[in-house]
């Protein structure tokens, strides 16, 4: 796609919400069985924690929800987070939410593919010892999918976001007019008891209240994705500040009506889980390798009559399909975040490029690969994960939010209109309220999951943090060396240019490098040559008088059989009596077609260029040599990455033309 098809890849509001809200949508998949899991450590004694637990997600949902709305409007031009702290808090403090959010998209990643192959293994069993395997291949799927651009992967995974709100409000629906009419759902584990930990099924106190902290700091998983909207909001067909709140509050409402649908009915139907299937008691099977059916498949199971019915194994479909398809709010999040701090020098300048699709293409196979270590590393188990997951989340709300405070200080300092100071005035006292409760939660958080793996994820941002400001450094200290002084702009021209010819053997490509050299009219010309083999170097000084070359051949003892040393030492001897005078050394190549040609060729000369780079007022010049293995690669190809970048667009302009009456 060219540059001026951007505009044809901005996004109505139907398909912004799966392609930016998948996974605060998806999550509640799983937030339910999280806040399950916690609570179960104590038997099912504590369970009747469950729905305050929840009530204080569904708030926290809400607080977010309107927060982020207001950044939304307040900063269209898609930091988010990083925007909007990097402006009012400082470029460190912004460098904090930017490692922080940019760890919790690949755990995003991570945690969604983990979780939906946990899905798919609750319909088919049989799969269990392949779960590696599939969560790297959705991952592989996904990134290659995102590399086609942010449109096309938008159309792709409208239809089963869609499908899964449909699938779960469904299930809701049913379950609760079961409910109603006195047939109540029964979960598959209703039977089961629950083995408490030692000493945690006579919890008080102290104990209770932190295993209830721990519970809803788990079901705040279901918070994850949220600011991806303030993010993308460049993404959005204009009025994008608009359709980006509107797409927000979509998203939150229909996430929360989920979360709570899903909670209540898994509590009427008694649905009993445990961290450890072996606390389960009449668990039938081997509870060391089989698998539990997780909550979603377990209420699908007793809603729809069992599992083996067609609506039970549609909804665990659309459910692994969308817990899979959720990373993608991290594979738009996360390339856009990296453009952006690329932009402003705090990445490789390389994350700031749009590929052939208009698509941050580096970022997202960054992400791609970072993403499916984690996978490899930890078995593609979900538990594991989760306790990495929702703690850069957290740090980003708060400071966004405290940022945000800062930012309608500013405003109310200078506007003097009645009407615009409340609307001011009202939307501080949102974002001083969400600063607030996400500040708690993250203090929850921290002592919560800190011990249980937590503190990786911290090493990861802190890290990242250390990373991106050394770049930074790096940036800066390069332009201010490369900086032009004010005044007339004069270039700096060497008193006398003295070119040398590398030489080996006579052949056609020596004779090219020649006539080059001589054709840049250097002050000075000479070719080179190191004796390494004395009956070469011999038939090399005969051929040369045979020949009548008119520039004049200097043969370098090298006893030692070494090529690179004394024509790097030679060149820096030039240099060093004539520091006014520049060396151009002319290096002939062969220019090959197949990959592994290149092992067989240039190895002298590659070496030798990595020397000489090194060297002040040394210029390398390739001069190439086509041999004939290289007319396959001059072919033209329709697939070629980059060829309307690289110059094509003609071509293509033509090609469309010829094909319009076609179309027609």
């Amino acid at each position: 796609m060219r540059s001026e098809e951007l505009g044809e890849t901005l996004l109505p509001k139907r398909l912004a919400l799966p392609i930016f809200a998948s996974d605060p949508l998806s999550s509640v998949a799983y937030a339910t069985q999280e806040i399950l899991l916690v609570l179960t450590v104590g038997g099912t004694a504590f369970l009747y924690l469950t729905p305050w637990v929840a009530a204080g997600v569904v708030a926290l949902m809400a607080v977010v929800v309107m927060s982020y709305r207001q950044v939304v409007h307040a900063y269209p031009s898609g930091g988010g987070s990083y925007e909007v702290v990097s402006r009012n808090l400082g470029a460190n403090s912004g460098l904090v939410v930017a490692a922080s959010l940019l760890v919790d998209y690949v755990m995003t990643v991570a945690v969604s593919v983990a979780s939906g192959v946990d899905n798919i293994i609750s319909a088919l069993p049989s799969l269990a010892d392949h779960r590696v395997e599939l969560a790297l291949g959705f991952v592989v799927l996904l990134m290659a999918m995102n590399l086609r651009g942010v449109r096309e992967s938008g159309k792709a995974f409208a239809a089963p976001t869609y499908l899964f709100i449909g699938a779960i409000l469904l299930m809701v629906v049913t379950g609760l007019i079961r409910v109603v009419f006195g047939d109540a759902p029964v979960a598959s584990s209703a039977a089961y008891g629950v083995v408490p930990e030692d000493g945690k099924d006579t919890l008080a106190g102290l104990g209770l209240l932190m295993l209830g902290l721990r519970a809803f700091a788990s079901g705040c998983t279901a918070l994850t994705g949220v600011e991806a909207i303030s993010n993308g909001v460049p993404a959005f067909r204009a009025p994008k500040s608009r359709n980006a709140a509107a797409t927000m509050a979509v998203m939150g409402t229909t996430a929360v009506v989920m979360f709570v649908g899903i909670t209540s009915l898994a509590l009427i139907s008694k649905v009993h889980i445990a961290d450890d299937t072996c606390h389960l008691s009449g668990f039938p099977g081997d509870c060391a390798s089989a698998p539990q059916q997780t909550v979603i498949a377990q209420l699908a199971a007793a809603i729809f009559g069992g599992d083996h019915s067609v609506l039970f194994y549609a909804v665990q479909a659309v459910t692994a399909l969308v817990l899979i398809l959720a990373a993608n709010t991290a594979f738009n999040g996360f390339p856009l975040l990296a453009s952006i701090l690329a932009e402003h020098r705090y990445l490789p300048r390389q994350m700031h490029t749009r590929g052939d699709r208009l698509a941050f293409s580096n970022g997202i196979i960054a992400l791609a690969v970072v993403a499916g270590g984690l996978l490899w590393l930890y078995d593609a188990d979900v538990t594991s994960l989760i306790h990495l997951y929702i703690l850069g989340v957290f740090t980003s709300f708060t400071l966004s939010q405290i940022g945000m405070v800062r930012h309608w200080n500013r405003a109310l300092a200078t506007e003097t209109d009645p009407s615009v100071r409340g609307a001011a005035q009202r939307s501080r006292a949102i974002n001083f309220f969400g600063a607030v409760t996400t500040a708690l939660v993250l203090v929850v958080v921290l002592l919560t999951k800190f011990t249980q793996g937590a503190w990786l994820a911290v090493v990861a941002a802190v890290v990242l943090w250390l990373m991106m400001r050394g770049i930074r450094r790096h940036y800066d200290g390069v332009a201010e060396e490369l900086a032009v002084e004010d005044g007339p702009a004069e270039s700096v021209r060497p008193s006398k240019v003295h070119g040398i010819v590398l030489v080996s053997k006579m052949h056609k490509p020596t004779l090219r490098a020649l006539g080059y050299a001589q054709a840049f009219a250097p002050d000075s010309l000479e070719a080179l040559t190191v004796a390494v083999e004395q009956d070469a170097t011999g038939e090399l000084e005969r051929r040369w008088r045979e020949l009548d070359v008119q520039v004049p051949l200097k043969v370098l003892d090298s006893p030692y059989r070494e090529i690179t040393k004394p024509v790097v030492q030679y060149v820096r001897d030039q240099r060093r009596s004539s520091p006014q005078d520049a060396v151009a050394v002319f290096i002939p190549e062969y220019v090959v077609g197949h990959w592994w040609e290149h092992l067989l060729h240039n190895q002298s000369a590659l070496w030798l260029k990595s020397r000489l780079l090194f060297t002040p007022g040394v210029m390398v010049i390739s001069v190439p040599w086509q041999l004939t293995s290289s007319n396959r690669a001059n072919r033209p190809s329709r697939r070629a990455p980059g060829a309307v970048r690289r110059g094509e667009p003609e071509q293509r302009a033509e090609r469309e033309k010829t094909a319009a009456p076609e179309r027609g």
